[in-house]
């Protein structure tokens, strides 16, 4: 471990936050060379990191300097600023939001897929891309390489906790008001979205009947495999689910040459990022409650058609906070530094 390295998270209390700060301490990052920065609102908190206490300070110029790297784990309009605050006091940045994805300036990188991106651009900002595109990446690669893929259709079904604090706080509230005969008001999601299922994640693109979320795959992946030599279209429709944490992934790959199932499955089984739950007559496959916490993204359900053998169906879920968030910030942060990944 770089001796050396001062990180800085900003967005610490925030649900991805603090799994980054779980995430350090599993790598044994010492805590004196750790910083945690909020929001005004969030000052003087107190976070846990092992045996220490870590205060919350607010995010500004001053607290800043002197940071080798910072973490952005912050909505997308906050990164914005921030990230160009933290690059003016001298830090390499890497941010988590959708801010700088689609920003051909800025390298789009998934560690363990291209992170080769990391020592090829001048700046020192890094975006990376959203859970559901970490996933989708990450599946198809083994399968591109194996077989070809054309085309990807893809329906996610997203916990409340994209939404961050605010997301998990409202499903609690309205699940609770449900339970007891009232109908709650909806804030931060469009509807309800206890027991109930919202076709809507994020807000659509001006005069677009896709919305951020949704377009945010097709680019993310068109970006992440361009230095692959061959681009896989991307599209699919996001749904906001009443569960927590966790999303769930129905996938439909046009392969570019047919494999049987058995082909399929040795391919995804070859890949370090995925493990392969997949005996659906005993039960065994990828639920959200079983990939919290686990750095894999978890794969199942697979099956072929006769009657279109180039189609494979699977089914697949990611801890998005986690993988899909606070991972791939401290690996790509700790390469982009020259530290131990």
């Amino acid at each position: 471990m770089n001796e050396n390295l001062r990180i800085a998270v900003v967005g610490a209390t925030g649900v991805v936050g603090t799994e980054v700060l779980s995430t350090l301490l599993l790598r044994d990052f010492p805590a004196e060379q750790l910083t945690v920065l909020g929001s005004e609102r969030s000052e003087g908190e107190e976070l846990a990191y092992g045996e220490e206490t870590l205060e919350v300070e607010p995010v500004s110029a001053e607290t800043l300097r002197g940071m080798g790297l910072v973490l952005l784990a912050t909505p997308a309009d906050a990164s914005r600023t921030l990230a160009s605050m933290a690059q003016a006091a001298g830090a390499w940045v890497v941010d988590a939001s959708s801010a700088f994805r689609a920003d051909g300036t800025v390298p789009l990188v998934l560690p363990g897929f291209n992170s080769e991106a990391l020592g090829s651009f001048k700046g020192r900002i890094v975006a990376l891309p959203s859970a559901v595109t970490t996933a989708v990446a990450n599946i198809v690669e083994p399968l591109r390489q194996a077989f070809g893929v054309a085309q990807v259709q893809v329906t996610a079904l997203m916990g409340v906790s994209s939404s961050g604090q605010r997301g998990l706080k409202e499903l609690e509230q309205q699940t609770s008001a449900l339970l007891s005969g009232r109908e709650p008001e909806a804030h931060v999601f469009p509807h309800r979205v206890g027991f109930n299922l919202v076709p809507q994640v994020g807000p659509f693109l001006a005069n677009s009947p896709w919305t951020e979320e949704e377009a945010g795959w097709t680019l993310e992946c068109a970006r992440l495999f361009a230095s692959k030599g061959e681009v896989p279209v991307v599209a699919g429709t996001a749904v906001q689910v009443p569960t927590f944490f966790g999303h769930g992934l129905s996938l439909h790959v046009r392969l570019k040459k047919p494999a049987p199932v058995e082909q399929a499955r040795a391919a995804l089984k070859g890949s370090p990022a995925l493990k392969v739950l997949d005996t659906p007559t005993e039960k065994v496959y990828p639920l959200p409650s079983l990939v919290t916490a686990d750095p894999t993204i978890h794969v199942g359900r697979l099956r072929s058609f006769p009657q279109a053998p180039e189609w494979l169906t699977l089914f697949a879920t990611v801890d998005n906070a986690g993988r899909g968030a606070a991972l791939n910030l401290v690996e790509a942060g700790l390469r982009l530094a020259g530290s131990d990944a």
